[in-house]
């Protein structure tokens, strides 16, 4: 009996048998074409639960994907939080223009996070975190009955960095890690309801990006203390209930620790050797990925996507996704062959 699409997501999430791998972008996955044809685009689409479900269900409607997300950017906690966020643009994701607290290791000048935080609570109750949680429930209306429905967040020290800077965490990291540590654990708790509050709504994996944390930003072995400790609670997954953690660039030094974090599954670039994920962690975790988003999918041809595709399927990733965030210009064909080629249609 072959499976629906929510069906082989699901499973996949639990390492359970699949008669293939489902293609779902668990990534940022809006494209121009997808707005085009649903109705729905940004920045209007950032702002409103309606728009937000309709775009998230595009890439199973209109690309033969096998799975909804929203929302579509990492900057809805850090405004909700207090940062000035440009939402301005169709083609272009938002852009964090102003920092709102204080920390800066060079002078030993910081903001108490425990004065200027929101408490959890009042964090889920507005802005645009509160419009994603309301998608969820829209899409699961829905689309809920043939799809998984991923919810996209941001990890804790990465938030941390688009309150603060990035520039200054990661200084921080090196020359005031205590304060880094006080910054990071006072932002966990707004991550962690946040992703219960997605998953409570209706759904049934939480994909939380964290770039910052990549080894780009930080050395390898900074990892666990930066990110990994506080991830590991605050995307603590359950009964029918899974998260993944998705970080950018070459986490080959890291899949290990990243695993210790102990979400469902990771998701990872194709700067990573697909054989080598699989062989690394692939029986301790559900891999997701790892096709290029740059390089096939945006810059590339549909002839090109297709062994890429194919790359990743021989590997033995679960679920057969984009290795980071769909570019808004993606084009259709591009998105179209990927979803067939996994299907083998």
């Amino acid at each position: 009996m072959s499976m629906t699409p929510r069906e082989r997501v699901l499973a996949a999430m639990k390492k359970e048998s699949l008669d293939r791998p489902p293609a779902a972008i668990f990534t940022q996955s809006a494209t121009l074409a997808q707005m085009d044809a649903c109705g729905a685009a940004w920045p209007e689409a950032h702002k409103s639960a309606e728009l937000m479900a309709k775009l998230g269900a595009a890439q199973a409607d209109y690309d033969g994907f096998e799975c909804v997300r929203a929302p579509f950017c990492l900057t809805a906690e850090t405004e909700r939080l207090g940062a000035t966020v440009a939402v301005d643009k169709r083609d272009a994701n938002p852009m964090v223009k102003k920092h709102p607290f204080k920390f800066d290791p060079m002078t030993g000048e910081y903001d108490d996070p425990a004065s200027v935080l929101m408490s959890p609570e009042e964090f889920l109750q507005g802005g645009r975190p509160a419009e994603a949680i309301k998608a969820m429930g829209l899409l699961k209306k829905s689309h809920g009955e043939n799809y998984a429905i991923v919810a996209g967040n941001t990890g804790p020290f990465t938030l941390t960095g688009n309150l603060v800077s990035a520039e200054s965490v990661v200084f921080g990291m090196m020359m005031d890690p205590d304060q880094v540590a006080k910054w990071v654990a006072a932002i966990n708790p707004i991550v962690k309801a946040y992703t219960n509050a997605l998953l409570d709504a209706g759904a049934d994996v939480v994909q939380c990006s964290e770039p910052s944390a990549s080894v780009d930003m930080l050395a390898p072995d900074m990892f666990e203390t930066a990110s990994g400790q506080y991830v590991r609670e605050s995307l603590a997954p359950g009964q029918d209930r899974y998260t993944v953690l998705h970080i950018c660039g070459d986490t080959t030094q890291i899949l290990e620790p990243m695993v210790a974090a102990k979400t469902t599954g990771i998701s990872i670039e194709e700067k990573v050797d697909s054989f080598k994920a699989v062989e690394m962690v692939g029986k301790k975790t559900v891999l997701v990925g790892n096709v290029g988003s740059v390089r096939p999918l945006f810059q590339g041809t549909p002839e090109e996507v297709v062994p890429a595709v194919k790359h990743s399927m021989e590997a033995g990733f679960d679920v057969i996704s984009s290795g980071c965030g769909i570019a808004v210009a993606t084009p259709d064909a591009n998105m179209k062959i990927f979803a067939k080629t996994v299907k083998g249609e």
